[in-house]
């Protein structure tokens, strides 16, 4: 992938990153052209977007993606974030490039996808990423070895921001990824227009976890709802692989 000709942006579209306080340096629009080039490359051997059109592709991935900086903004260099299903990348390979300060762990299931994000990643040269190829349940449930120092490469309750985009809904979502951020951590899903709808339905799922809707930020492309964790997760949650995607808490079955 090395080799892909990077993908130039839309004339208007820094402008358009800038009416939203996002402000990006040439080097990293140019990594951001390295990126898409490479994701669309990719994506002829395997299905990381419906989205083909370059053009677009600046639109709906990688604006997009970036729209989450404003909530990312006031972090401490060095803080946590994982990004649930990465799949292609987005958006934690966009925020990598534009927030070098902070620190990324992109989570997928499917080994050929976690191996284009590690290609991707180390072509891009991002040493602030790190690919896990594993399942959010199971992530949820790694407390990690005991040593004497603590406990290592757990991913319970370690991340300050978990995100997740186009994954599923928020009662299924919550249950993968409030078990992954620490007590007061934020939870941040990219959500469309039935975002209202899956919230009601999530009420007694965010009970149950621990957590609690903090804000609905509206956005040009759409809406971020953000979720934050009030006290620790129950032990039992998250549940075995599949079951929140089978039967989402607060739910009745169909």
């Amino acid at each position: 992938m090395d080799q892909v000709e990077p993908v130039s942006p839309p004339d208007t579209w820094a402008q358009r990153c800038a009416d939203q306080g996002i402000v990006l340096e040439d080097n990293e629009i140019a990594q951001l052209g390295r990126f898409l080039a490479m994701l669309l490359h990719a994506n002829t051997r395997m299905n990381l977007t419906a989205v083909r059109d370059a053009g677009e592709a600046w639109d709906r991935h990688i604006f997009d993606s970036l729209t989450l900086i404003p909530l990312l903004s006031e972090l401490e260099p060095g803080a946590q974030i994982i990004d649930i299903g990465s799949g292609g990348g987005l958006p934690g390979l966009p925020l990598a490039i534009a927030m070098p300060q902070l620190q990324f762990t992109l989570m997928d299931a499917t080994k050929k996808k976690c191996d284009y994000l590690e290609l991707a990643a180390k072509s891009l040269g991002l040493s602030n990423v790190r690919v896990v190829c594993a399942r959010a349940e199971t992530l949820g449930q790694d407390r990690g070895l005991k040593t004497a120092t603590g406990r290592d490469d757990a991913h319970r309750e370690q991340y300050d921001i978990a995100m997740a985009r186009g994954v599923g809904q928020i009662a299924m979502l919550s249950e993968l990824t409030v078990p992954l951020v620490k007590v007061g951590g934020l939870v941040l899903m990219t959500k469309g227009q039935r975002a209202d709808e899956e919230l009601a339905q999530a009420k007694q799922a965010l009970h149950l976890l621990h957590a609690a809707h903090a804000g609905t930020v509206e956005t040009p492309t759409g809406k971020v709802v953000v979720i934050e964790k009030l006290r620790r997760t129950p032990r039992v949650y998250p549940r075995r692989d599949g079951e929140p995607k089978r039967a989402p808490l607060g739910i009745p079955k169909k």
